[in-house]
């Protein structure tokens, strides 16, 4: 278990708008709707609401200020190695049993390579945020899969959606060098992608149309802490504030991320019908 202690840097953040729009905190309170006496507040000691934090930060986005998108290139050049994590309520600690039993790869502490990610996974929640760790992996077991048979297996297992095959020794052999791994890296599967899975686990379409159909998700990979000796690698850097306008152009993306992998599950479809179903792959004469 590790301690989250980060809070939004929202002193830093005004102080850097003021600078950069060469503005007062005068003009700053009528841009915002935020009284000189809050932002004094803040300036002083540090005092943070939601409701100042969505003024502002939603003035900064409108403004064409990507704050949390440049704070990642920072942070990555700062630091080298950083992660993610999206949380819907906030984070105050972090074990490896707080995730729920059917994700990807089980339980443990999920993050992803970017900002980005992180965002599309919580960007629906009125109260979410994203968190930024600096990690090391010297010293663990690292399982890693690429856009596979074995990543695909293992995340419909997960999920629950293997039924008679959970049982089958390919599966098994899967499943025992994940529960061997300090840290799992994987390409990210979201709701939509899951969605072309159980098509392939009901049989619906072959795994090579399934694979090429997942592989437009671009979400990029996924790691999972699983072990205390993993997350103990883990320091905590900053907490960003997601803003109204921001949640919203990140749901239209999503949309429109949706429809690319509508279009190549339809194309994939007809480029390749000789592909294996899923009780082919299990069938050892085959």
């Amino acid at each position: 278990m590790i301690d989250i202690d980060c809070e939004y840097k929202l002193k830093e953040d005004i102080e850097f708008i003021i600078e950069t729009e060469k503005i007062n905190k005068i003009e700053l309170s009528k841009k915002t709707g935020i009284s000189r006496v809050t932002l004094d507040g803040v300036s002083k000691n540090g005092t943070i609401t939601d409701s100042v934090c969505e003024k502002f930060y939603s003035y900064v986005y409108e403004s064409n200020y990507r704050i949390n998108a440049v704070k990642e290139e920072l942070i990555k050049e700062k630091y080298g190695y950083v992660l993610f994590h999206g949380s819907k309520n906030g984070l105050s600690q972090v074990t490896v049993n707080g995730s729920r039993n059917n994700c990807d790869f089980g339980n443990g502490f999920y993050l992803g390579e970017t900002y980005g990610q992180a965002l599309s996974f919580v960007c629906e929640g009125d109260k979410s945020s994203v968190y930024s760790f600096r990690y090391s992996l010297d010293d663990l077991n690292v399982c890693k899969f690429d856009c596979s048979m074995e990543w695909m297996l293992a995340i419909c297992y997960h999920r629950g959606t293997l039924g008679g095959y959970s049982d089958n020794e390919k599966v098994r052999s899967i499943i025992e060098k994940i529960n061997k791994a300090d840290v799992i890296i994987a390409p990210i599967a979201d709701n939509k992608m899951f969605y072309v899975m159980a098509q392939f686990t009901d049989g619906e379409i072959n795994a090579d149309v399934a694979l090429h159909s997942l592989s437009a998700s671009k979400l990029g990979f996924q790691y999972i802490f699983k072990t205390d000796k993993a997350l103990d690698k883990l320091i905590p850097i900053e907490k960003y504030y997601l803003c109204i306008p921001e949640r919203d152009e990140c749901k239209k993306l999503l949309i429109e991320r949706g429809f690319e992998i509508d279009t190549k599950l339809k194309l994939a479809k007809r480029e390749f019908k000789t592909g294996l179903y899923i009780e082919e792959i299990f069938d050892e004469r085959v």
